[in-house]
């Protein structure tokens, strides 16, 4: 193993990791899936956290990861396979640092026996839609995307978070953001205001009422969500942690929309979102989204995050009507380095990758079906 690094497999209440987020907020792009939250949200699904630091001290570090480690079922065997959720955390400009990060995930991925192990940093590759005349390249992320290839890093099939998204400066005034968004946008924010809808903010107590609406929002529009428990706990632990603010729309107090923001290191993040089909003519989504960005500003943040856009900006994306709705607050296109797999054994990794599909097909099918039920017992 390469030099520097240290290896840290604790409880998530142990004291010798209970300022792991303050490390993380040394480094302005450090993401809310690197804290011990996310952490404690993954292990209810066999995932267990490694925190790994590199530097002279941990108060003078180059670089942190949390990696996550699970045993899968593959062939008859158990395998490991190791997952750095929106990471490593490190300034991706300091080439050094960047390399001597890559060869320790390398070296841990070889030590572990892992069949692969995988990153998704929110590095940018660029922003504006590719061939419009907003259009900008970064080419700090393009040349980390050829340093990958040539280490033999490969594009991940499995994009397990959004690899684009929309991004809103907060540091305009509330006038100048509204006066940004397209006129259509502001009409329909004055228009749900004027016909009655209101926002408020959402208790611990509401978390159940906001599954069901989840899973009724799943099956509108066709995507897969897991078990109540999980999204109880997850939410549960940063409301608690307060890095989490719930809203609720409500039209003659009936609770019609919500959302989940997580907030850390000056980024509000829209990461969950329910709606019923009760007044959605009246356009609650809108206000909802006005008041989440008003509301991220109170909390002293610096961007909104918009949490998801197209991977391919078309009609045939099924990114795209979201999007489209995204587009209308004028929020900057952000598109990202995505997922990176790094395997040490790529006849094992291809195997799997090749059978990973038709699991997950299985899988959305099952969970598909157990949302249906669900809101049909409602």
């Amino acid at each position: 193993m390469p030099e520097g690094w240290l290896i840290k497999v604790f409880q998530l209440a142990s004291d010798q990791v209970k300022d792991w987020n303050q490390y993380l907020t040394e480094f302005p792009d450090a993401h809310i899936l690197q804290t011990l939250q996310w952490a404690q949200a993954k292990r209810q699904n066999d995932w267990e956290p490694l925190f790994l630091w590199n530097g002279k001290s941990r108060h003078n570090l180059d670089a942190l990861a949390l990696v996550l480690r699970r045993q899968v079922s593959f062939l008859g065997l158990k395998f490991t396979v190791l997952y750095v959720p929106k990471g490593p955390t490190l300034d991706w400009t300091n080439k050094p640092v960047v390399t001597q990060t890559l060869d320790f995930l390398q070296a841990l991925c070889r030590k572990e026996k892992a069949i692969f192990l995988k990153i998704d940093p929110d590095v940018l590759l660029g922003t504006g839609v590719p061939g419009s005349d907003d259009e900008q390249p970064d080419e700090n992320g393009l040349a980390l995307q050829k340093d990958l290839e040539k280490r033999g890093w490969k594009f991940s099939q499995d994009q397990i978070q959004f690899r684009n998204t929309v991004l809103i400066d907060l540091r305009q005034s509330e006038e100048e953001l509204l006066a940004a968004m397209k006129q259509k946008t502001r009409y329909n924010i004055r228009l749900a205001a004027k016909k009655g809808v209101s926002v408020r903010q959402g208790t611990l107590e509401e978390l159940p009422m906001l599954y069901d609406m989840y899973a009724q929002t799943a099956v509108r529009d066709d995507f897969v969500i897991r078990h109540g428990d999980y999204y109880l706990k997850t939410w549960r632990t940063f409301l608690e942690a307060d890095m989490a603010k719930i809203l609720v729309a409500e039209v003659e107090s009936q609770p019609v929309a919500a959302l989940i923001l997580f907030h850390f290191n000056g980024i509000c993040r829209y990461m969950y979102g329910m709606s019923t089909e009760r007044y959605r003519e009246l356009m609650p989504n809108y206000l909802l989204q006005w008041e989440a960005i008003r509301l991220s500003k109170q909390l002293s943040c610096h961007t909104y995050d918009m949490w998801g856009a197209p991977d391919v900006f078309d009609e045939s994306d099924s990114m795209w009507g979201v999007y489209r709705f995204k587009q209308g607050f004028n929020g900057i296109t952000a598109r990202h380095l995505g997922a990176w797999d790094y395997s040490p054994r790529p006849l094992l990794y291809k195997a799997y990758t090749q059978t990973l599909p038709k699991l997950l097909d299985v899988m959305r099918k099952r969970g598909k079906s157990e949302n249906l039920r669900l809101v049909q017992n409602d």
